[in-house]
């Protein structure tokens, strides 16, 4: 399932993350790599903020959808 359907506190492994190239880069930066683990700490508007590797990161809606757990 994608990212944006956890639940808040809710701490899942990353899969798969899919789209571009760029896109799949920008992500791995920001610490979303396959088989890490992120928590949602809220959802606002379909935007998530996210803990992952011991920091605090907002992700669009977009990119939420193309991180699957």
């Amino acid at each position: 399932m994608p990212l944006l359907f956890a639940k808040p506190g809710e701490a899942v492994s990353i899969k798969k993350i899919s789209g571009k190239e760029e896109i799949c880069r920008h992500l791995e930066n920001l610490g979303f790599v396959v088989g890490s683990m992120v928590t949602v700490v809220s959802s606002i508007g379909g935007n998530l903020i996210v803990n992952v590797k011991e920091s605090r990161v907002a992700i669009s809606r977009e990119m939420a959808q193309k991180i699957m757990v």
